[in-house]
């Protein structure tokens, strides 16, 4: 097994890092204060390629694979989880089951101005009795003619309020659980497709999450997914799956950026006459954190690795998710315990990684689900 990254790895990682140290992070603060996203962005990192990053050249994609896309989100999320939560979308779940399954004709409709940066993408899945449960969502879509009707609702979604077009999971057959779900894109300004209202979150305030409504929203049946009505939930798994190996990237990325504040305040805070760093309860907290960050970084290029070579990993995947997304929970609150009470102030940044770390564990799958499904793929 080799562990090293390839030269184009290499020269990739210094690219996105350079980009989001020059153009994201002077715009983070204002970002988290207003909690609006820095929509100029898309299209910026859409005309370098910093966008679907695994997609193929054919649709405008630089055709990176699963490992390049980890270290991009690493990059991204060591600077702002919350900016980096609207690229996640426009690169996975929004935008991923259109590169698996969609016609030529979607993808070249939206798959392709996605990739540019000229439309943004969202996923609308959650709704408010539906969450870790995916296959329990009421939202329906009728066949009426030519056309699809939509009704339901959907919430916590990221991009909604900003995005250009929305990739809805509905059922198209209720007496088939999960695979009477289809999946239908839903341009904005589509009659009877309304956004709701716009979310204020505790965390990753610059990502702009919000409600979506369809009441007798007619979609063109063109816009059903592929041409084919059901199969929604497998479609729905595969897309998770990817997703939850990026995640390892995601809590792996906040977690650096965690350790580099904490360091650097444990060699510049003094008590006791001499910095807090040399004290061996705090060493220790920084040689844990350290230690789990590399098994984080490890074991989710692994994994990419396994991806990329089409092995079945949906183990592996929700293994990732679990572990980094929990091991970002203690590496977390001891940056915060280390900060002491600058750290519950507002003008460290520490705050800030802590509140968006707490929100890892939910989303894409809570804890509990991820214990689930891994449980299941090992028979138990």
């Amino acid at each position: 097994m080799d562990f090293e990254l390839t030269e184009e790895h290499v020269v990739f990682r210094e690219a996105i890092r350079r980009f989001a140290e020059k153009e994201i992070s002077p715009l983070v603060e204002e970002a988290e204060e207003t909690e609006t996203f820095p929509v100029h962005l898309f299209p910026k990192m859409g005309d370098l390629g910093f966008l679907c990053v695994t997609f193929p050249e054919e649709y405008g994609g630089p055709g990176a694979d699963k490992i390049a896309e980890c270290i991009y989100v690493e990059e991204l999320c060591r600077v702002s989880a919350g900016i980096c939560s609207a690229f996640l979308v426009q690169g996975g779940l929004g935008t991923y089951p259109i590169l698996q399954y969609g016609t030529e004709e979607q993808k070249q409709r939206y798959l392709v101005p996605a990739v540019r940066g000229r439309k943004i993408a969202a996923f609308g899945l959650t709704e408010p009795d539906a969450g870790s449960d995916a296959a329990g969502i009421r939202t329906r879509a009728v066949r009426s003619g030519d056309h699809y009707v939509i009704n339901g609702s959907k919430t916590f979604i990221t991009n909604a309020p900003i995005a250009d077009f929305v990739m809805v999971a509905a059922y198209t057959d209720p007496t088939r659980r999960g695979e009477g779900v289809s999946l239908f894109i839903v341009e904005d300004g589509t009659p009877g497709f309304r956004k709701g209202r716009k979310l204020s979150k505790v965390g990753n305030r610059p990502s702009e999450t919000g409600e979506l409504f369809f009441e007798d929203c007619r979609v063109p049946a063109e816009q059903l997914l592929g041409g084919q009505e059901g199969g929604g939930f497998a479609k729905l798994e595969d897309t998770l799956r990817s997703g939850r190996i990026t995640y390892g990237a995601r809590c792996t990325g906040l977690a650096q950026a965690i350790f580099e504040a904490s360091s650097a305040y444990a060699r510049e805070r003094f008590q006791f006459g001499r910095p807090i760093g040399r004290f061996q309860v705090n060493r220790f907290k920084l040689a844990e954190m350290a230690m789990n960050i590399e098994i984080m970084r490890t074991f989710t290029y692994k994994v990419a690795w396994l991806h990329d070579r089409g092995k079945l990993c949906m183990k592996e995947a929700s293994m990732v998710k679990l572990f980094c997304s929990e091991a970002l929970q203690k590496i977390a609150s001891d940056g915060m315990q280390l900060f002491g009470g600058y750290g519950y102030m507002m003008e460290y940044p520490i705050q800030r990684y802590w509140r968006d770390a707490r929100l890892f564990t939910v989303t894409e799958g809570t804890s509990e689900i991820q214990h689930l499904i891994i449980a299941k793929e090992l028979g138990l």
